[in-house]
C-alpha cells in the first residue's frame, strides 16, 4: 500500500517538475492561461459519474476537500499545493455557481500570497494533479500530506464511496501465490 502511494506521489511530482522545467508559453512569448484563469475561473458545478453527483470546476475537473482543513482556511501549501492545486479567483472575481451547484454555499478564503481560494460549504476546494481528464477521480480517498482527500456532493458533504474499494485494492493478499518454485 505504501509503495503504490509513494509511486503515485513520485509520478505526480515528476510530472509537475517536468512541466515547471519545460515552461508554458505560446508562440509570441506570453504565458499560456492556466485552467484556473480561463473565463470559467471560479465556476463550481455538478457532474454525474461513478461516485454519483459530484462537484467539478467550469472545465469539468473534479473538486476535492482536504480533511486537514478544519476551517475555510487552507492548510495545503508548497508541495501539497503543487499536487493539489487550490481553486482560486483573482482580483474582484467572485466564484460562480454553475449547473446544480448552490450559490449560497460558495465563498472564498484568503491564501498566503493574496489569492482567494474558492470554498464550498466552508471547505477550501482543490483539484488533483493526478486527474488527467475531466471526470477523473483519481484523488478520491487518497491519504496524502497528512490527511485524506474526498470529492464533494452538491450539498457540500464529502463522498466516501470509493474509499473502501481503493483500500481493498491496495491490500496485499494474505494467501500465498502458487509458483513453480522459481526454477
Amino acid at each position: 500500500m505504501r509503495n503504490s502511494t509513494r509511486t503515485a506521489v513520485c509520478a505526480v511530482t515528476a510530472v509537475l517538475w517536468a512541466a515547471a522545467l519545460s515552461g508554458c508559453s505560446d508562440d509570441d512569448g506570453g504565458s499560456a492561461p492556466s485552467p484556473s484563469t480561463t473565463k470559467k475561473e471560479g465556476t463550481v458545478q455538478v457532474r454525474s459519474g461513478d461516485l454519483g453527483k459530484i462537484l467539478v470546476d467550469g472545465a469539468g475537473r473534479t473538486l476535492y476537500l482536504f480533511e486537514a482543513d478544519k476551517s475555510s482556511r487552507s492548510t495545503c501549501k508548497g508541495g501539497c499545493a503543487q499536487a493539489w492545486p487550490p481553486v482560486v479567483v483573482k482580483g474582484k472575481t467572485e466564484p460562480k455557481a454553475g449547473a446544480g451547484a448552490r450559490s449560497e454555499l460558495l465563498g472564498t478564503s484568503k491564501r498566503e500570497g493574496g489569492d482567494r481560494q474558492v470554498t464550498y460549504d466552508g471547505h477550501p476546494l482543490y483539484r488533483y494533479a493526478g486527474d488527467e481528464e475531466a471526470g477523473d477521480t483519481n484523488g478520491q480517498a487518497l491519504n496524502q500530506f497528512g490527511a485524506e482527500w474526498f470529492v464533494l456532493d452538491p450539498s457540500g458533504k464529502k463522498i466516501t464511496s470509493g474509499e473502501k474499494e481503493k483500500k481493498q485494492e491496495k491490500k496485499p493478499s494474505k494467501k500465498p501465490k502458487q509458483t513453480d518454485g522459481g526454477y
